[in-house]
């Protein structure tokens, strides 16, 4: 079973792994994203996700399509966190199975990356002195605080 969605609930992992469980795979590759409590070497005590919801679903679906054609997956989940979240909270979910491991590994760090990159998802970091700022990942290649 594929899930695709944005949500506003914390993130089941089982209800994940659970979708990703088929007999036909030899590998089942998960990526959890959490909150952090430090961004370039800055004390956090949390973040603040928005997004556009319609469309980052939509760029997510074809994204899970891509993944089942370049990687040849039997079943995808990406389910992204929005609002309010504390240290450690799951932000983000990726994962895939398919007939065998190096497929899943490959799809499940394109799956994040192609998220991080595509998808109109917006992070606020709240910082620990009470501050905060919009920024982009320096993981996805801009590295700039908004």
């Amino acid at each position: 079973m594929d899930i695709v969605r944005i949500q506003d609930v914390p993130i089941d992992v089982n209800e994940g792994i659970a979708a990703i469980i088929d007999e036909r795979a030899g590998g089942e590759a998960i990526f959890l994203g959490t909150v952090r409590n430090v961004f370039e070497g800055r004390a956090s005590r949390g973040l603040f996700y928005e997004a556009y919801r319609d469309l980052a679903e939509k760029e997510m679906k074809r994204i899970e399509e891509e993944l089942k054609r370049e990687f040849d997956v039997l079943h995808v989940v990406m389910v992204h966190r929005i609002g309010e979240l504390a240290l450690g909270e799951i932000a983000v979910m990726v994962a895939v199975s398919a007939a065998h491991r190096h497929q899943a590994i490959r799809a499940c760090e394109a799956g994040i990356d192609r998220i991080k990159s595509r998808v109109p998802i917006w992070k606020k970091e709240r910082w620990a002195d009470g501050k905060t700022a919009w920024h982009d990942d320096p993981e996805a290649g801009a590295g700039q605080m908004r």
